[in-house]
């Protein structure tokens, strides 16, 4: 026989496995557009514009994507925001 307990708690868990897939399919769009943008941001430092990646940096990025990435780029090549990647030459 099902008690009322283990109602409820079937009830807690189902409300608990679909909050966290609504968390999960908002929170995706976010980790995609990180992620592409520190590849772009990992491709210009490969080619020499360098960004020193920051949590502000990733923040934007993951907001912005790919346009934010370019434009975070920019700005730390114009010396505007944002700190460009040092290179280490040997001397």
């Amino acid at each position: 026989m099902v008690t009322p307990i283990e109602i409820g708690l079937l009830v807690l868990v189902l409300v608990l496995v679909f909050g966290a897939y609504r968390i999960v399919q908002a929170v995706k769009p976010l980790i995609v557009n990180a992620v592409v943008g520190l590849i772009v941001l990992a491709l210009a430092g490969w080619v020499g514009y360098g960004v020193v990646i920051t949590p502000i940096v990733v923040l934007l990025v993951a907001f912005g994507g790919v346009p934010a990435a370019i434009l975070v780029i920019v700005l730390a090549y114009l010396d505007v925001a944002f700190e460009p990647a040092m290179l280490l030459l040997p001397v």
